[in-house]
């Protein structure tokens, strides 16, 4: 009979272990931080920042930030070690990462529309010396602006589509100076201060435009592509395991012309400021991404 209660009392201790290390599992999951992954780009950073506060402040979850460059992005979002990401170019400039892993990933959204890859100059260059790519084989144009072509990261799609679009040109004198985009922007700023030549691969949204006064050179050929959208891309399985945040990031989406007044404001102060003054600005806005009523 003692036996019989002690094996009992045993047996329903280690079933009540059983269902407390069960319960701790699951709110240990519950509680695993929100990874999400970019590259130093300013568009991106605003983004991410501004989907981190309100997935912290408004959704109750903890954010991880993992920051590197675009190819390991993609690589970690499909191995699963990144929830989302919040900068896939598509359908042109990022099609060699996306062809890769398309099958291991899920899309959530497009976090905006109408985005947009160049070769820009100051304006204070006039149009009748340069109005589109092809005018830089011109002899004293190329003289002028030194041969070179001030580029950004090796790993970005922008990096290899302005590589194809030299030997579309047949631009062969030129270089294209790989650099980062700090790099790109301190030449633009130096030269632009001393209203110097100079021509760099650049995009939109980018806060750029609000400080500098800039034109798209005309791309005929369009070798550098056309208007494109800047989707969210999950690891799989982030839909089932993660619907609050999931849900709120398929109705994330941003008006470019806010984006990039919003990067401009972060140039000027910073982006977790920027971030803030955009949440009390939009309220609606950010009511409709969180699924409230107004």
């Amino acid at each position: 009979m003692f036996k019989s209660i002690a094996s009992l009392g045993a047996t329903l201790s280690l079933a009540a272990a059983l269902v407390a290390g069960t319960a701790t599992g699951s709110f240990a999951q519950e509680q695993k931080p929100v990874k999400i992954g970019w590259a130093a780009w300013s568009d991106a950073e605003f983004v991410t920042k501004l989907a981190a506060k309100l997935i912290k402040d408004k959704l109750g979850q903890e954010v991880q930030l993992v920051q590197t460059d675009v190819a390991p992005l993609y690589q970690g979002v499909s191995r699963g070690d990144i929830d989302f990401m919040m900068m896939a170019w598509l359908p042109q400039t990022h099609a060699d990462y996306f062809a890769r892993v398309k099958d291991k990933v899920d899309t959530l959204g497009t976090v905006y529309d109408g985005a947009k890859l160049g070769w820009v100059v100051p304006k204070y260059i006039p149009e009748s010396e340069i109005a589109s790519i092809e005018d830089l084989k011109k002899d004293d144009v190329r003289k002028k602006l030194g041969d070179t072509i001030q580029g950004i990261d090796p790993g970005a799609g922008l990096t290899r589509l302005s590589q194809e679009a030299l030997k579309t040109y047949e631009l062969k004198d030129y270089n294209l100076r790989i650099s980062s985009e700090a790099g790109m922007l301190t030449t633009v700023d130096r030269s632009y201060r001393g209203e110097k030549w100079f021509v760099a691969t650049s995009w939109s949204p980018h806060w750029m435009f609000g400080k500098y006064d800039l034109r798209y050179l005309k791309d005929p050929k369009n070798a550098l592509g056309e208007a494109e959208h800047v989707d969210i891309l999950a690891r799989k399985d982030f839909k089932t395991d993660n619907p609050k945040v999931a849900d709120f990031m398929s109705r994330m989406k941003l008006p470019i012309a806010d984006l990039e007044a919003a990067m401009f404001d972060a140039q000027e102060t910073s982006y977790d400021k920027a971030v803030d003054n955009y949440i009390e600005k939009h309220p609606d806005q950010i009511k409709a991404w969180l699924g409230e009523q107004g």
